[in-house]
């Protein structure tokens, strides 16, 4: 199991094909074999996850109500509801509190598999060329977060029409571009809320949320609390 925090690239294993990208969850088998390649990108950054089989399948067990302790989709798309759990693990991997970080695991693990579970139709198979497009407009919404992103500019990036896109891009990602844009949105804040002291306010306008009250909704429907007491801790 790893999340990607950065590029993209094409993931294939005994359980399908899929395009990975920033937020998605690769998923993998105990024993599988996969294969990766990075034909349209510079490479990528992830946090890996290696479970014990036992430990795995004590935990889907657990969370799930289910004794299968295999995946059958290679990936979980970067939808915004799992965008709390991806900063907590990327959190989590700074932590130097071996407790802290054992706990994160276990947790991040236990939402993965009901999300996975509630998720049963996995993106479909990308052709070579809706991946090479895709992966540019990956690249291109990353470089522009903080910008007032439309369907006219991303299709034209790639050279596609606005349908042609939408659909290629949802076939490829299992997430509309707004979708997309908006977890990769709440995800960036959610780290500079921990990490630095900018002001909410700012924050917000700075990823492209075009008021403060908009970006408490929908920060407070996926994180389950607040900017502010994010940002504390409590």
């Amino acid at each position: 199991m790893a999340l990607v925090t950065a590029g993209t690239f094409r993931y294939r294993t005994s359980t399908g094909e899929a395009l990975l990208y920033p937020g998605a969850f690769l998923l993998g088998n105990a024993g599988a074999c996969y294969e990766c390649g990075h034909e349209h990108s510079r490479g990528d950054r992830c946090v890996a996850l290696y479970i014990d089989r036992e430990l795995f399948a004590e935990i889907a067990s657990g969370s799930s109500g289910s004794n299968r302790c295999g995946f059958r989709t290679a990936m979980l798309p970067a939808v915004s509801d799992l965008a709390s759990i991806s900063v907590s693990l990327q959190q989590a991997a700074l932590s130097e509190s071996q407790l802290a970080l054992e706990e994160s695991i276990l947790a991040v693990i236990g939402r993965i598999v009901r999300a996975v579970v509630v998720n049963h139709t996995p993106p479909r198979r990308p052709t070579p060329a809706a991946t090479r497009r895709i992966a540019a407009a990956f690249e291109y919404i990353d470089a522009r977060l903080g910008s007032d992103l439309n369907l006219g500019e991303m299709s034209a990036h790639v050279a596609m029409s606005k349908y042609h896109f939408l659909r290629t891009f949802s076939h490829a990602s299992g997430m509309t571009p707004h979708q997309y844009v908006l977890g990769r949105r709440l995800r960036a804040a959610a780290r500079a809320l921990r990490n630095t002291e900018t002001p909410v306010a700012r924050v917000a306008l700075d990823l492209g949320f075009v008021d403060l009250s908009t970006f408490n909704h929908f920060f407070r429907r996926v994180m389950g609390m607040t900017p502010t007491a994010y940002r504390s801790g409590d």
